[in-house]
């Protein structure tokens, strides 16, 4: 059984494409893009932190469509555009967990799951590493400050290859971006 994180993947949309700058021609392309490529990685016992903002702007029958076809127990950190949708039972189901924040144990490393970005997290002088989204791309003034905590980790797709990654590949990618 692996883990693997993932935030941001904003399925149903399209706007996103244009605000982040992804690299699709249409909301099908990305929706696709992101279904296979989790799909190609992740496993049915495999657990899938989705640490927020899993969909945005589409109706719900689609959000619900999207989570039964995407593999592994989904767990989800809530991000600001995910609580309408929990509301509804059949959606919310298909979650194994859902909170708005988690301490994590995961690799001999304590992870705090969150869909927003802390200055300081829970044993930030321990040694703890904050796993968050929301900000995709950015590289404002939040982006700014997160860039010089080594242990503080964006798990959103813009910035991951839109794909689920290990903690491995979650530190291995945001330390290639902010180097960039």
């Amino acid at each position: 059984m692996a883990t693997f994180f993932i935030a941001d993947t904003h399925f149903g949309h399209e706007n996103i494409i244009r605000l982040s700058g992804r690299p699709f021609a249409s909301l099908d392309e990305m929706n696709d893009t992101l279904l296979r490529n989790w799909n190609a990685r992740v496993k049915g016992s495999d657990d899938v932190y989705i640490v927020g903002d899993f969909w945005y702007r589409g109706v719900y029958e689609g959000a619900l469509q999207m989570l039964k076809q995407l593999k592994g127990k989904k767990r989800l950190i809530i991000g600001n555009h995910d609580r309408k949708y929990l509301k509804n039972a059949e959606y919310a189901d298909q979650f194994a967990e859902t909170a708005d924040m988690l301490d994590l144990p995961c690799e001999n490393k304590r992870l705090i799951l969150c869909h927003y970005p802390f200055a300081e997290w829970n044993a930030f002088f321990r040694g703890s590493y904050h796993v968050y989204g929301h900000i995709h791309n950015d590289r404002g003034a939040a982006f700014q400050y997160l860039k010089t905590l080594d242990r503080a980790l964006n798990a959103g797709v813009d910035i991951n290859y839109f794909m689920p990654v290990t903690l491995d590949e979650l530190i291995l990618y945001n330390s290639l971006f902010k180097n960039q």
